[in-house]
């Protein structure tokens, strides 16, 4: 284990911060019970628990000595790409935590606990008015933590960047600007023409849970899920959380119908998992041990969700497993299993949106978000925008708050910000297909021949096994050849939806 830092200044800094991942392994491990098995009557002393564990987390980033080793590595030269990366990673934690008073981080560490379960009980009961005082303390956190960390032309921009390094609403606006005519234009076509279904009708058929529990492991099992280091529970919101490269955990849910949510749901978050899974066992324990960014993370589990496990290459592979544990589809064939993976149809909640429609959802909240932080609109004022905004989008309004406002978890969490990364990890997903494409003679002709091995392996040499050394904009140039692109989203959707 760190091999690969050889310069003894550098060292000496890992091994000083490694008590800061270790409760940071905690935490993960908290969240994931919070998440899973908590019983409900813990979430007062877990709150406590958790905002003590983030304070104490913030005193041993910036203890003395680990602030003086950084000042003297950051002194070093002839520094490795690893060694590099780990003093870039540790000067932006130390001034994120640096700008942030202990006092606020507890306090908003102990809020997001509290929000996350009045969210459960509001979206239960269909009640905004449960929610809306934990979400107005959650905005009125995120404009103080804008403040806090400092920003130019919006102070969206502070939280834009915690969540994905360096990206500004400059790129986010760029990014929508070139991909929504192109998927306006083939989402139009599609419904003019009917050459993807609006419905289907294995979307009423029914399946027992434990069932569809052992589909979920075989399809895992088929696209190299390594079970000594991983698991598969159930929890309201699937997600994936790492402990570390030997321990990542995925979830998923069960509705009882309509198996491809449960299905994609946790195809998307083998994507995480197997990022964090494949980064290089060197770097373990350190600060450069986990996904460069939530932007290069999300084209990781868009890419297996959408590019490969909605493709008609991947039909063959996968219909045996669904054949052999759902017998309601001997009366359907594998161009009817495609076509119910690819219904394209607008509607109301975003982690059932199709490829054509999910960039909308995106789009909704990256503008709701903006005009929270900069005060041009109000908590109160949310549903009624939310539910507008959907007609004007997609032509379809909300008539609950559970599919409307309610739908996310995320602001629970306090994670204004985090939504954009899903567009930009979209986008990016289409321009790996690109490069393994010209790299290895055709994504496709592998997931054909079944070929996924040579699939992860690209991922991991070009991408996963670097970890956070890079920042993402880098990490994506060295590892695809050129710096984001739309263009390869546009040409992706052009070929599946307007010209196929």
């Amino acid at each position: 284990m760190w091999e690969v830092f050889e310069n003894s200044v550098v060292r000496e800094l890992v091994e000083a911060y490694r008590p800061v991942w270790s409760v940071s392994h905690a935490l993960s491990l908290m969240g994931w019970d919070s998440e899973t098995y908590m019983p409900k009557g813990g979430v007062g002393e877990r709150a406590l628990a958790r905002a003590d564990l983030f304070v104490l987390r913030r005193r041993l980033l910036l203890r003395e000595e680990l602030l003086r080793l950084l000042e003297r590595a950051e002194s070093q030269e002839g520094l490795n790409e690893y060694e590099a990366g780990v003093v870039r990673v540790l000067k932006r934690e130390v001034r994120i935590a640096r700008s942030l008073p202990e006092e606020f981080v507890f306090e908003f560490a102990k809020l997001r606990e509290e929000a996350t379960h009045a969210w459960r009980t509001a979206r239960e009961r269909d009640d905004f008015g449960l929610f809306k005082p934990y979400l107005e303390r959650i905005v009125e956190y995120a404009r103080r933590m804008a403040d806090y960390l400092g920003w130019e032309g919006h102070p969206y921009n502070a939280l834009l960047d915690l969540h994905e390094e360096g990206l500004t609403v400059g790129d986010v606006d760029r990014i929508f600007d070139s991909i929504v005519p192109t998927l306006r234009r083939a989402l139009d076509r599609v419904l003019s023409t009917g050459s993807y279904p609006r419905s289907h009708s294995l979307e009423s058929v029914e399946y027992e849970q434990g069932v569809m529990e052992a589909v979920n492991r075989e399809v895992l099992d088929l696209l190299g899920f390594p079970w000594d280091r991983g698991r598969l529970d159930v929890s309201p919101h699937p997600f994936t959380i790492s402990m570390g490269i030997g321990d990542v955990r995925i979830t998923t849910r069960y509705e009882g119908r309509d198996f491809r949510h449960t299905l994609f749901a946790v195809i998307h978050e083998f994507g995480h998992a197997l990022y964090e899974l494949q980064i290089d066992e060197r770097l373990k324990a350190s600060p450069l041990a986990e996904g460069a960014s939530l932007g290069v993370h999300e084209s990781q589990s868009r890419f297996w969700e959408n590019v490969v496990a909605r493709s008609r290459s991947f039909i063959p592979l996968v219909t045996p497993i669904l054949r052999k544990r759902l017998p309601f589809l001997k009366d359907y064939s594998d161009d009817d299993v495609y076509l119910y993976f690819n219904i394209v149809r607008p509607g109301l909640i975003r982690v059932e949106a199709d490829e054509l429609t999910y960039n909308f959802h995106i789009y909704l909240r990256y503008t709701l978000e903006k005009g929270l932080i900069e005060g041009s609109i109000k908590v109160d004022d949310l549903p009624e925008l939310w539910n507008s905004m959907m007609e004007d989008l997609l032509g379809v309004r909300p008539k609950s708050y559970r599919d409307g406002v309610l739908q996310d978890i995320h602001w629970s969490h306090g994670s204004i910000g985090y939504f954009p990364t899903y567009t930009l990890g979209t986008v990016l997903s289409a321009q790996i297909k690109a490069a393994i494409d010209g790299s290895l003679g055709g994504l496709y002709r592998l997931v054909e021949n079944g070929e996924l091995d040579r699939v992860r392996t690209f991922l991991r040499e070009n991408i996963h096994r670097y970890g956070s050394t890079y920042a993402p904009k880098e990490l994506v140039e060295r590892g695809l050849g050129e710096p984001l692109n739309p263009e390869y989203y546009n040409q992706y959707i052009t070929e599946k939806f307007y010209r196929g």
